[in-house]
């Protein structure tokens, strides 16, 4: 088995839609594509829980919560929980983009560049599976946010 079938196959277990193309663009690219989908594809499942785990949630939060007069009152205006999922969801994915977005460029304007120039930034690592550093970043991950969005029935709410 080559080193490319190999990533094909993780990739294949992980559900990427195009395992092949993930797997390639790390063997030619030499960029940590296993490691950013797998982290990726977590994000995704936080993101979906809301829409999926709705029921739970809404009776949760109309229960004890800082949200449930909201939640009550959407509900008493003929929303569903499933509508209340939808909208969950795609906050959810809002505020996931603009952590990964911060990730990549920490500098968000409202600093002046004085102060900007001398603060500190952050990345996100790739590790072997033993835990050692591989010296590779996964950079930019907003941008493949919505390349690794689930679909289908479990893909969030459609």
């Amino acid at each position: 088995m080559t080193d490319i079938d190999k990533l094909t196959g993780l990739f294949t277990a992980l559900g990427a839609d195009d395992a092949a193309g993930w797997a390639d663009s790390e063997a030619e690219e030499n960029i940590p594509q296993l490691a950013r989908y797998r982290f990726l594809r977590m994000v995704w499942q936080d993101i979906d829980g809301w829409s999926t785990a709705a029921p739970d949630w809404v009776e949760a939060y109309r229960k004890d919560g800082l949200a449930g007069g909201a939640v009550g009152r959407a509900l008493a205006l003929g929303l569903t929980p499933g509508d209340l999922g939808e909208i969950a969801r795609e906050v959810a994915k809002e505020t996931a983009f603009g952590l990964l977005y911060g990730l990549a460029d920490p500098a968000d304007g409202d600093l002046p560049p004085e102060v900007e120039q001398q603060l500190p930034g952050w990345c996100l690592a790739e590790l072997t599976p033993q835990g050692e550093p591989t010296g590779r970043i996964l950079d930019a991950l907003y941008e493949d946010l919505d390349e690794v969005e689930p679909q289908g029935p479990a893909g969030g709410v459609r």
